[in-house]
């Protein structure tokens, strides 16, 4: 699969930030982008052919072999483009969130069940930073 090129979203988000009239206190505010499809391997028995009846009348069929088929699949995962940050990380000295500093602009990377969905701007989630697993440089 061709790795995307994501151009920098920072003064487009920045700009739409400032439209914005929440301030959030918990979450991050998050414009998923489109979903991320992935190539994955799967297996099913093959029969070895046609049902044969045993000593007590059972139908048995042997799966001797295994067929490996690659389909395309939604990944778990979905990135996006954060457009708020909450309160609490805008002020504060803590070393262990200045590490894993994350900026409106930034493409983040989360599980595509982690959120909630924010109906108030139209395809937008708020995450949790414990949510963000993690952010495309």
């Amino acid at each position: 699969m061709e790795e995307d090129k994501i151009i920098d979203q920072s003064p487009l988000a920045e700009s739409l930030s400032e439209q914005i009239k929440y301030q959030f206190l918990d979450f991050f505010l998050v414009k998923p982008l489109d979903l991320v499809k992935v190539k994955k391997e799967f297996s099913k028995p093959v029969s070895t052919g046609t049902p044969v009846k045993d000593a007590n009348g059972v139908e048995a069929q042997d799966f001797d072999n295994v067929e490996t088929e690659v389909k395309e699949v939604e990944s778990d995962y979905r990135k996006g483009i954060v457009l708020k940050r909450p309160t609490y990380y805008e002020r504060t000295d803590d070393e262990t969130l200045k590490n894993r500093e994350v900026n409106v602009g930034d493409v983040v990377i989360f599980r595509e069940t982690a959120g909630l969905r924010f109906d108030l701007l139209k395809d937008s989630r708020l995450i949790r930073l414990y949510d963000i697993i993690g952010i495309e440089k």
